[in-house]
């Protein structure tokens, strides 16, 4: 499906006061703020990466940073559009989750490299939409995300579960392009870059060592999603999705869960078929509420898993926890 560019009709005449003779800065060399190579992330979880393998050498402005933001309903505003502009990289998710940053790329014409999490997905099949080596523009000819728009304005990849962060392999392999655009922006720190990133990889295998003990422990255990936001972590993790699809994908979509799906999830959660439930923190409805509530009177541990990163910890911290509770949720 080709891109619209949402943000220039979203924005309107407020959009053209603020950035009026504001061509793009980007100049692909680490100067556009301050002293340091500017990063915009679409959300916290790829400004903390940027963070992390950039340390100081990097100004990073994720667009959505709190867990009280909800990404699906998020609307862009002319600051965007004109921090965008600035940008000497660029981190989106892609895959139909964050539509609106490439409307700000389309917007603001930005030669600034993109990188596009679910490209780096070894279960990704969609294609790309970006040339996206050091200093190459993007284009906004193409366009990889050709699911199908939900209530929420998402752009779903049909058969791909755009979570992606959830995915330790993806985040390694992301990680590893972060470090090679920050080294082409600013090869002066190239030896930082690298330390940094063998850091963080070292957590990373560490996680990846956890999830594995759980599905030695643990695989085959049944649970409930309410969203299928963890369902990259939880298949690692050797965990059986026995959520109804219609149930989830309602859910994920704005939509209202169907009277007959409803019933056939409580019943699943009331009889004891499943093990764990993973709820998303930052949306809901009273379809979630009535499951929650199912899983409660039946002994079922209720998990809450964000899609962004808590303030003060990192990515590796942050998923740490997350893991952590499963592994307690499902008796250690």
């Amino acid at each position: 499906m080709p891109r619209t560019p949402l943000v220039v009709a979203a924005l309107g005449a407020a959009s053209i006061l603020v950035l009026a003779g504001c061509a793009p800065t980007n100049a692909g060399d680490g100067s556009a703020a301050g002293d340091g190579v500017t990063v915009v992330a679409s959300t916290n979880v790829y400004g903390q990466l940027a963070e992390t393998i950039g340390g100081d050498a990097v100004d990073v402005v994720s667009i959505i940073d709190s867990p009280t933001q909800d990404p699906h309903s998020y609307e862009p505003s002319a600051r965007d559009q004109l921090t965008v502009s600035r940008a000497d990289l660029v981190i989106e998710n892609g895959g139909g989750y964050d539509p609106f940053v490439d409307a700000l790329i389309e917007a603001t014409g930005t030669t600034a490299p993109i990188l596009t999490a679910v490209e780096f997905s070894p279960h990704w099949t969609g294609g790309s939409a970006h040339d996206d080596s050091a200093g190459d523009a993007h284009d906004g000819a193409a366009d990889a995300h050709d699911g199908e728009t939900d209530a929420h304005g998402h752009a779903h990849t049909a058969g791909f579960n755009e979570h992606v962060w959830y995915d330790l392999h993806t985040i390694d392999a992301l990680a590893v392009a972060i470090a090679a655009e920050l080294e082409a922006l600013r090869p002066a720190d190239a030896e930082t870059f690298q330390a940094n990133l063998a850091a963080l990889q070292e957590g990373l295998g560490e996680l990846e060592a956890e999830v594995s003990a759980i599905a030695d422990a643990h695989g085959g255990a049944r649970i409930f999603v309410t969203e299928p936001i963890p369902l990259w972590l939880t298949d690692e993790a050797g965990l059986v999705d026995a959520t109804p699809a219609a149930f989830s994908q309602a859910v994920e979509e704005g939509q209202d869960v169907a009277p007959a799906t409803l019933l056939e999830a409580l019943d699943l959660v009331r009889g004891g078929a499943v093990d764990l439930m993973i709820v998303n923190a930052q949306t809901g409805g009273a379809e979630t509420e009535a499951v929650i509530a199912a899983a409660e009177d039946a002994g079922i541990p209720v998990l809450e898993f964000t899609e962004t990163i808590p303030d003060g910890v990192t990515y590796v911290e942050w998923m740490q926890d997350n893991i952590s509770a499963l592994a307690d949720g499902l008796g250690g």
